[in-house]
């Protein structure tokens, strides 16, 4: 029997979904209801459900930050565990999402949610868990080198790159005219200011209330949010890897990749070693 969960933060529009599905999908069973993202992550990693219906405005974490932390979490390929759940947003009107939804062929609704629109959303979803259901044919033994995948959390991690890509690029089209590449960094030291020049920058590092900003020789911290920073940076000289990381490209030596298939990153002028999350390994492919 499929599954779903449902996370919405409005009580009255959770029940109106539930009680849309179940005249349109009689055999989906609603596992649970949650009305924040961390909840969501949380109650999709318990109960591995089929389908997720994720709000997209949620205290917390988006439902877009929800998906992408999921996938970050979500159990290897080779663990007992079924495929990763097909992802609804569900969403008021918006132009610049609407957009990304349909380039990325991410199945959305828009609220409040019409009978004949959902009608098309669980169609598609019934067929695509008819297919998942089905034995998967016999693969060639993956090795260390190739550990195994999951085809479903791969489609989502390419899916949910786009909508970040999309994003981005609406959110210069709509706001002030982007900032020219930034060249030097003040960071505060006591009654000081210090001028770091921006190609002595290695790594920037989100923590708490801070970023810490490392070079070969020492470490700063700026009082000034990540995703603020990152459009007046190169991107072709520093590449995001994590949510709260960005590695200087040329200063990566070696990546490395264990057993289940993650990566993580050593530096050519210091000894700290940088998780690669999924969502961004794909920079790091053989050539």
């Amino acid at each position: 029997m499929p599954t779903a969960l449902i996370a919405e933060d409005e009580p009255l529009l959770a029940q109106a979904l539930q009680a849309e599905l179940a005249g349109v999908w009689p055999a989906l069973q609603v596992l649970r209801t949650v009305g924040d993202g961390a909840s969501a992550v949380q109650s999709a990693l318990e109960l591995a459900p089929d389908v997720l219906f994720f709000d997209i405005r949620m205290p917390g974490l988006s439902g877009l930050e929800a998906a992408l932390e999921l996938a970050e979490l979500w159990p290897p390929a080779h663990a007992p565990r079924q495929p990763f759940p097909a992802v609804v947003f569900v969403t008021a009107y918006d132009q610049y999402a609407v957009q990304a939804f349909e380039a990325q062929a991410m199945d959305y609704l828009l609220k409040p949610v019409q009978t004949a629109r959902l009608q098309k959303t669980v169609s598609k979803l019934q067929l695509a868990h008819v297919k998942t259901a089905q034995p998967a044919p016999e693969t060639i033994a993956n090795t260390p080198q190739s550990p195994p995948t999951d085809p479903a959390l791969e489609a989502a991690l390419q899916q949910l790159r786009g909508l970040l890509e999309h994003s981005a690029r609406a959110s210069g089209v709509a706001g002030a005219p982007q900032a020219p590449t930034l060249q030097v960094l003040q960071a505060s030291v006591g009654n000081q200011i210090h001028l770091v020049p921006v190609r002595e920058v290695l790594v920037l590092e989100a923590a708490d209330k801070y970023l810490r900003v490392l070079t070969a020789q020492r470490e700063y911290l700026l009082r000034t949010a990540l995703k603020d920073l990152l459009p007046q940076l190169d991107p072709q000289e520093f590449w995001q890897v994590h949510r709260g990381t960005v590695v200087r490209a040329s200063a990566i030596a070696v990546v490395h990749r264990d057993e289940a298939g993650k990566l993580a990153l050593t530096l050519r002028d210091r000894s700290d070693k940088l998780l690669v999350s999924r969502l961004y390994a794909h920079r790091f492919k053989a050539m």
